[in-house]
């Protein structure tokens, strides 16, 4: 659930979060709004797939299977992710030098953390918050 950018949050749960609790997992997905997946799991295999009111926790249906798109538009395999900052890195670079340039010292201390901050993010957890402004990078479209 991580890789497709799900967080878990096992006392806010909203949209794109899970929860676990024991043998229980319920998956909060991105698409819906009112329902929730509950997985029930005996050891390390599925036991049972339920939709369910998550506010109620009243059980809706049974569920054989249930897919789990991801979390935001923007989930990336890792050697995309890699080529993507590599981009991001040396546009930082050339914006950096232009700001200090202009002598915009502290946008540009602000451009510099804020970069690195989402660049870390993206190396250890595949997201940041605001990845959308990097399209242009993760979709390698020409700069």
């Amino acid at each position: 659930l991580v890789d497709v950018q799900y967080t878990r949050n096992d006392i806010d749960f909203q949209r794109g979060t899970f929860r676990v609790r024991g043998d229980v997992v319920e998956i909060f997905p991105a698409s819906r709004e009112e329902m929730c997946i509950r997985v029930e799991f005996f050891g390390d295999e599925v036991d049972r797939i339920r939709e369910v009111n998550y506010l109620t926790g009243e059980v809706i249906r049974e569920r054989e299977h249930f897919a789990i798109f991801p979390a935001s538009h923007f989930v990336t395999r890792e050697e995309k992710m890699k080529v993507a900052i590599e981009r991001i890195e040396k546009e930082l670079e050339e914006r950096l030098k232009e700001l200090r340039d202009e002598n915009k010292l502290l946008e540009a201390q602000r451009l510099e953390q804020r970069t690195n901050y989402d660049l870390e993010m993206m190396r250890e957890m595949g997201f940041c918050s605001g990845i959308e402004n990097y399209s242009v990078h993760l979709t390698l479209r020409p700069l």
